[in-house]
């Protein structure tokens, strides 16, 4: 049964903390063979005046942003055609690559490769997976597509998975991949 200690300084959101705890678990679970309900975690917040780096008193850094919500939010955005929203989740030098495409490093370039391909896509996700790299956060999501192809005859039910690379609270790589050419008429 692991115990996990953590020592913060006090000014984080009670929904900061529970991401921290879970991200503490998770990381727990990728080494001991424990239940998530057999791993405890245990949080020590420190006041502003009893911490000391360097002999002086320190301000806690502000959290980072949860990278799977940019994700949704990005996604959400995607589907709704609000482009100026959608771009706005977009690092610099963001790219994105789909199945059979070049990379592309605008939203634009992605809807005009999707117009002859289908009318509409919308996700279902079944699951959205958060992981650290050495450049920031990672995002998976994965479910399936349903849509109208060009003639207007629906489809549904084609798996689909994104990966998301994250920098700085901003999205700077996605790529897809999906079913979409097996199904296909």
């Amino acid at each position: 049964m692991p115990i996990v200690e953590i020592h913060i300084l006090e000014g984080y959101s009670p929904e900061e903390k529970s991401r921290l705890g879970r991200a503490l678990t998770d990381a727990v679970r990728a080494v001991v063979p424990a239940a998530p309900e057999a791993i405890t975690v245990m949080t020590h917040e420190m006041t502003r005046d009893n911490y000391l780096r360097g002999g002086q008193s320190r301000n806690p850094a502000p959290a980072l942003p949860d990278a799977a919500g940019i994700v949704r939010d990005f996604l959400a955005a995607m589907e709704a055609r609000d482009l100026d929203l959608a771009s706005s989740f977009l690092g610099v030098g963001f790219c994105m690559q789909f199945p059979g495409t070049e990379v592309m490093h605008r939203l634009s370039q992605l809807i005009e490769w999707a117009k002859p391909r289908y009318r509409f896509v919308k996700k279902t996700y079944e699951r959205f997976d958060t992981s650290m790299s050495d450049e920031g956060p990672v995002v998976y999501c994965y479910g399936t597509l349903h849509g109208e192809w060009p003639d207007g005859t629906a489809f549904e039910g084609i798996r689909f998975i994104d990966r998301f690379q994250l920098s700085s609270g901003l999205i700077v790589r996605q790529d897809v991949w999906n079913d979409i050419a097996e199904v296909r008429p």
